[in-house]
This record gives C-alpha cells, sequence and structure tokens, in this order.
C-alpha cells in the first residue's frame, strides 16, 4: 500500500506541474523600447523629406526648417530618458488555488471510485489451481463463504462462492450462492442461467417449476446468450414442448462460434424433437447412444487408493464441449468395474452419447469425493470410440498434476 501512495503523489505532482506550466509562464509582450522606436520613426521622416526635395514638393528653404525641427526632435529625444520596459506583473491567485484543490479533487474522486480494499487484498494463493490439493480448495471456499457474510453485497464474491461450490458437487448450495449474486445484479443473465442449472442438478436434473422461470427470465434479458438457449431448450423437450425446443436450438446452431461437434448434438438433438413432436419414434438406434467396456485400477497405483474413495466413470466428446455426456460413479472397491453408460444418463439432454461421432471414456479415483479434477486424483482415458462401442477397456494409470 506504501508504494500505492508514493506513486500516487508522484503522478499527481507531475499532473500539477504540467497545468501550472502555462499559468507560471508570462505570455506578455516584452517592453516598449520608446527610444529606439522613436529613432526610427525621425529617420523615415528625414528619408521623407529628402524624396520631396527631390521631386520638387518642398523648396530649399522649407526642406531647411524642416531639418531643423527634425535634429531639435532628435536632440530632445537623445538628452531624454527612456522609458523602461513595462513588465507584466504576475499573478498568483489562480496558480495556487489549482495547486492546492487538484489533489484534493483527485483523492476525492478516487474515495468515491476506487477501490480501497483492493490496496490489501492478498495475492492469489496459487496462480494454478491444479496446485490447490482438495483440502485448501475447501478452506478457501470456507473463508470466502466467511468474508461473504461481513460484506453481503460483494456480487464477484457470490459469484465465485457459486461456482466453488459447484466444482464440488455441492449444487443446492451453488443455486443460493448464484441467487444471492443474482439478486444484486439482477439483469445478469449468465447468472440467472448458473443459478438454474445448479437448482436443476440439486433437483435431480429437472428444469421443471423454479428453473425454467429463471431461463425465462434469462431469455428476456439475453435472448442470444448460448448457456440460456441451451437450457431452455432441455426445459422444453423436458416438458415436452418440442416446438421450443427446436427453437432454441436452432437459435444457438446459427451462432458463429458453435464448435461442430456441439452443432451434431444440437442437430440431433433438433431431429429427435421433431420426431417426437410428429408422434414418431426418434431415428437414433438405440446401441448408438450406449458405450461399454471395463474400468481397472493400475496395480502401480492401488496403495494410492482407499477402498471407499469414489471412482467417475463418464463418457464426453472426444472433440467439443468437455462436460460429461454421461456419468456413474462407483466405489475403488469395486473396480475392475464393467460399465455401460447411455442416453439416459445424460447431463443434459442435447447433449449425449448419441448425438456425436466420436467419444471417450475415462474414469477418475477421487480423493475428494467430487466429479471436478483435483491435483492427487488418479486418472486414466480410454482410446477414441464411436457410440455403441462395447468392450471398451479404460486403465486408470496416472495422477493428476
Amino acid at each position: 500500500m506504501t508504494v500505492f501512495f508514493i506513486a500516487a503523489l508522484v503522478f499527481v505532482a507531475v499532473a500539477v506541474a504540467i497545468v501550472l506550466r502555462p499559468l507560471l509562464k508570462s505570455n506578455a509582450p516584452a517592453g516598449i523600447d520608446r527610444e529606439k522606436m522613436n529613432r526610427d520613426v525621425l529617420r523615415d521622416q528625414f528619408e521623407d523629406i529628402e524624396s520631396d526635395v527631390r521631386a520638387g514638393v518642398l523648396d530649399p528653404a522649407q526642406a531647411v526648417q524642416s531639418r531643423q525641427e527634425l535634429e531639435r526632435r532628435i536632440l530632445e529625444e537623445v538628452t531624454g530618458r527612456t522609458e523602461a520596459p513595462v513588465k507584466p506583473a504576475r499573478t498568483w491567485g489562480l496558480p495556487a488555488v489549482i495547486a492546492v484543490s487538484l489533489p484534493f479533487a483527485a483523492i476525492a474522486l478516487y474515495l468515491h471510485l476506487g477501490n480501497l480494499q483492493g490496496l490489501s487484498a492478498l495475492p492469489h494463493a496459487a496462480s494454478n489451481l491444479s496446485s490447490i490439493n482438495p483440502e485448501q480448495f475447501e478452506q478457501m471456499t470456507a473463508k470466502l463463504a466467511a468474508r461473504l457474510q461481513e460484506k453481503p453485497d460483494d456480487v464477484v464474491g457470490w459469484t465465485m462462492l457459486g461456482r466453488a461450490y459447484r466444482a464440488t458437487d455441492r449444487h443446492e448450495e451453488a443455486a443460493k450462492a448464484f441467487a444471492r449474486a443474482s439478486t444484486l445484479t439482477p439483469d445478469d443473465a449468465e447468472l440467472l442461467a448458473d443459478q438454474a442449472e445448479s437448482l436443476a442438478i440439486s433437483r435431480g436434473r429437472k428444469l421443471a417449476g423454479e428453473p425454467t422461470r429463471l431461463l425465462d427470465r434469462a431469455l428476456k434479458l439475453d435472448p442470444d446468450s448460448a448457456k440460456v438457449l441451451a437450457l431452455a431448450g432441455s426445459a422444453a423437450m423436458e416438458r415436452k414442448d418440442y416446438t421450443a425446443a427446436i427453437r432454441h436450438w436452432e437459435l444457438l446452431l446459427r451462432q458463429p462460434d458453435i464448435g461442430p461437434e456441439l452443432a451434431q448434438a444440437l442437430q440431433t438433438g433438433i431431429i429427435e424433437a421433431r420426431a417426437l413432436a410428429e408422434g414418431r419414434k426418434p431415428s437414433v438406434p438405440a446401441a448408438a447412444g450406449r458405450v461399454s467396456g471395463v474400468v481397472s485400477l493400475n496395480a502401480a497405483l492401488k496403495d494410492q487408493a482407499g477402498p471407499e474413495d469414489a471412482v467417475f466413470v463418464f463418457a464426453r466428446a472426444a472433440q467439443g464441449p468437455r462436460m460429461p455426456l454421461a456419468i456413474a460413479r462407483v466405489k475403488v472397491k469395486d473396480l475392475p468395474y464393467h460399465f455401460e453408460l447411455d442416453d439416459s444418463m445424460a447431463m443434459m439432454p442435447e447433449l449425449k452419447i448419441s448425438g456425436f461421432a466420436q467419444i471417450v471414456v475415462g474414469a477418475r479415483v477421487s480423493k475428494s469425493g467430487s466429479a471436478t479434477p483435483s491435483s492427487g486424483d488418479l486418472e486414466g482415458i480410454g482410446p477414441v470410440v464411436k457410440p455403441g462401442a462395447s468392450g471398451v477397456k479404460v486403465s486408470i494409470s496416472q495422477t493428476v498434476k
């Protein structure tokens, strides 16, 4: 903080100097040298007399009289006093007012618009979240929650707390944190979508009721939000409003930054919605929405896992969104585990196994019990396969850094 104030004082001093310099520097013209000016005038008059004599305008007697008069005036100029150059008086009033008021105005403006708390903010505990173990993450989350009890109007803090809770699968608490942030900034569509998503997951992945009402508000605020459109389409599919689902997903498809894998998944969802709207069964074969195989733990890592540690088995797109298309949870003591993941286990209706051309199956031993990867977890990723593949082998053989 000391460095900040020193730097601030230096900048204020420089600013004051820049402003005062033109005010303190006299721009008035230099004093007038009356003697020199008069000599120049008289010399010009002598030349005029000579010109008039040559032109015949003056006769010699008049010329002599005129020269005598000029000589008398020259004598008076030489023997008389020359007026000293007049120097303009320098005024100090305005510069003094500016020199005093400018620093005070800068300080007042910073106190009104700045953030003094930021001067004493502690640096992040780690620049890379992967270096934080689950216990440290939980401690940081608890400290953030405690600080927000003292400063309940910190919208950024509530948003961060909601994301922290979501990362540790505490979705009900995440929904409450996002709700608090949304109350402070009611025009933020993304916060409403985050709240709706966490609330739906905490209720068994059901978007009906309050999550849908939140999404309706978000759509009015930002009808082009990708997350809002995706969730609104899922909510429409859930309540069998297939026309609305198609409309939302088609709007999302038109956005230029949609990746090819997500676009393919949305197109599959739209085809399914159209079929259901027409009373037909979706044309996607059942096998195309399923993948099966076995997950095992490498013998070299068995000492690093306890029998009650959680194991997450998941399928995700080989390229595209990182969100799991299907997920199952077992324990280390269940390994080797023969898995079968299908579209019924999708986290979102538009993101499921049958919607992608290529997928991968992975498994992770979570020390914290959270589905979010953290340092010290054990993980393995299987080969790239097509939906409908069977006999996929996944070996948990590496440590998450």
